[in-house]
């Protein structure tokens, strides 16, 4: 007999769901001390801010992430199985995610937008007992009918192809094309830049919908 997929379920990440959120990114998968900042900050810190482990990183990530949710300034999906944190999706407005916007490869690529709303989904989360069990495709939905219900616009995500098993790690925090695909999601190839020094093994691409709003139907 076929195994079943498990039933899951989803909610936004804000204040009442942060213990959740801190449940999930405590368990030493691999994303404890990132705790999903990165697209957060416009740029790399300075060298006088920079932290010597992974603990003291883990630490001031996890203080600046419960400020921004504090604030209502970081959005993303949690996927439950049995009441239990086990997937995470980050998605935000443009203003929240500003890291793309320094590089020369997103602003050659990126489409001329006038005053839409621009979204951006950047990060998965999926705990090591339930990958490839379709976590980051419910993720995935559920982001995109939450950026509808806040009023739609384009959509941007930067997944990554041509994955092999040494880089494994960085698709399960980025996502991967296919799940992209099952969403309507249209594709370009980003330019090699930093890519070129994962010797080629792996290359990012800059997938972009319109979604209409929500609010208007």
């Amino acid at each position: 007999m076929a195994s079943q997929v498990p039933a899951y379920t989803t909610k936004e990440l804000s204040k009442k769901t942060w213990p959740d959120f801190e449940r999930l990114f405590s368990q030493k998968n691999g994303w404890d001390f990132c705790w999903c900042m990165h697209f957060h900050r416009p740029r790399s810190l300075p060298k006088s801010q920079s932290l010597h482990s992974r603990a003291e990183r883990g630490v001031r990530n996890r203080r600046e992430k419960r400020e921004l949710v504090e604030k209502g300034c970081s959005h993303g999906i949690l996927v439950y199985a049995k009441g239990e944190p086990i997937g995470w999706c980050q998605y935000g407005p443009k203003e929240e995610l500003p890291r793309f916007d320094n590089s020369r490869n997103y602003r050659g690529l990126a489409l001329e937008r006038g005053k839409v709303n621009l979204w951006r989904i950047t990060c998965f989360v999926v705990d090591k007992k339930y990958r490839k069990r379709g976590v980051a495709s419910v993720a995935l939905k559920a982001a995109l009918e939450a950026i509808r219900n806040k009023g739609g616009g384009l959509v941007e995500a930067f997944p990554l192809i041509q994955w092999e098993e040494l880089c494994r790690s960085r698709i399960r925090r980025c996502g991967h094309a296919p799940a992209f695909g099952k969403n309507r999601l249209r594709c370009g190839p980003l330019p090699p830049g930093r890519t070129r020094r994962m010797r080629g093994r792996e290359s990012a691409l800059l997938l972009s919908l319109w979604l209409e709003s929500a609010l208007d139907q």
